[in-house]
């Protein structure tokens, strides 16, 4: 079985998730690059702040009237971003750079704090002589804490936006699906009209011209039963895209109506276990019959067309607390695991002919006019499958 489409989907969204990751990854690495030459730079900035520091503390106060210190101060005092703390041999706050509107008398746990984490995560520059030992501390700068988060931001403003772009993909792909669904079932059905009026027209002339002729009377009264089913399929075909209109319905009544008529036209070798209506309560649930028939129907054909002429199904009802739910079982080839959401999407199909379009509608009506859930609740190759109906309890 080919399924070129779902194939093809599925490696274009492998790639593009693979094109994403090599950004990210190719954004995360420039990035740490560019940070840590920064950071070098910055490092060469406080030891110049240090070396500056430090030549001002060796000055012996009789060279301190002949030094000009402007150059020490001006490179002193160039520094403004990166927060800086100066303390004496006993780790007593001298001086604080660059903390914002902390001070270092006002915020004296705050700055204890701080020293005690910079004293944990890094050595500090040692500025000494003969009489005095302080130490310096640093952070490295906001702008280079910022560049360091910023291509995990960016991969998280690159995920949300590919999120928002899946989502609005998908639902433009779904409502243009309803509409594809909608025009294609409203023009089944007017093009299953006019033929069905003309058959319909020469079933009557039939009966009127040739009453006394049984074989032809019978052959225009099996005409008139496959004309009477296309009607049906018409006017289901019709009611796609519009709210059908609901009514109670006993789960079981509706169970055996469909025994009835698939047993007559299955094969002997097939067997059937359904529950028997006169032996359980009533259990009521809102369908719209000509729609839910649609499923059932399409559910037991799967059903016999996976047992190749032999074997059994069966139909288990289980009253939930809130929901109705019904299974159905067959003793067939069963579905690859893989498989068990891929049976619902139009053009999955594991026979040569037919569209693989009725699984698809299955779901469609089951959640979409009945607020319930279709699903396959177990499978295994070579010995069956069970598909589950589940809806909303009349209490």
């Amino acid at each position: 079985m080919k399924k070129p489409k779902l194939y093809e989907r599925t490696r274009w969204r492998f790639a593009l998730i693979i094109i994403a990751l090599i950004v990210v990854a190719t954004s995360i690495l420039y990035t740490n690059t560019v940070v840590y030459q920064l950071k070098l730079d910055e490092e060469k900035r406080v030891k110049l702040w240090f070396d500056a520091q430090k030549a001002m503390f060796d000055v012996t106060t009789q060279e301190d009237e002949f030094c000009d210190f402007s150059l020490n101060l001006s490179i002193i005092e160039s520094n403004s971003d990166i927060p800086i703390i100066l303390t004496d041999e006993h780790y007593r706050i001298m001086d604080v750079m660059n903390y914002e509107d902390k001070d270092a008398i006002k915020d004296t746990a705050y700055f204890n704090k701080e020293i005690a984490y910079l004293k944990k995560h890094q050595k500090p520059l040692v500025i000494e002589d003969d009489v005095i030992k302080n130490y310096l501390f640093y952070r490295q700068s906001t702008l280079i804490t910022s560049l360091e988060w910023f291509p995990y931001f960016q991969f998280a403003l690159l995920g949300v936006l590919l999120m928002l772009s899946y989502f609005t993909f998908s639902f433009n792909r779904q409502a243009e699906q309803e509409r594809v669904w909608v025009g294609m079932a409203k023009e089944t059905a007017h093009q299953l009209g006019t033929p069905l009026t003309s058959l319909m027209g020469w079933i009557q002339n039939i009966n009127m011209m040739y009453p006394d002729d049984e074989d032809l009377l019978m052959i225009a009264e099996e005409m008139n039963t496959d004309v009477e089913l296309l009607k049906l399929v018409a006017d289901r075909f019709s009611k796609i895209g519009a709210v059908p209109k609901l009514e109670p319905i006993n789960v079981y009544d509706n169970l055996n109506k469909h025994l009835q008529y698939v047993q007559q036209r299955a094969s002997r070798k097939i067997t059937f276990d359904f529950p028997d209506p006169t032996k359980h309560a009533a259990l009521m649930v809102n369908i719209n019959p000509l729609l839910f028939d649609w499923v059932v129907e399409n559910l037991l054909k799967n059903a016999l067309d996976a047992l190749e002429g032999k074997g059994q199904i069966e139909a288990r009802v289980i009253d939930g607390e809130y929901f109705v739910h019904i299974d159905i079982s067959d003793t067939g080839k069963g579905i690859p695991k893989r498989s068990f959401k891929s049976v619902f999407q139009p053009g999955y199909s594991t026979k040569k002919r037919g569209w693989g379009l009725g699984l698809s509608l299955c779901k469609r009506i089951v959640e979409k006019y009945h607020n319930g859930k279709i699903f396959v609740l177990k499978s295994t190759e070579g010995k069956g499958t069970t598909f589950r109906i589940q809806l909303p309890q009349i209490k």
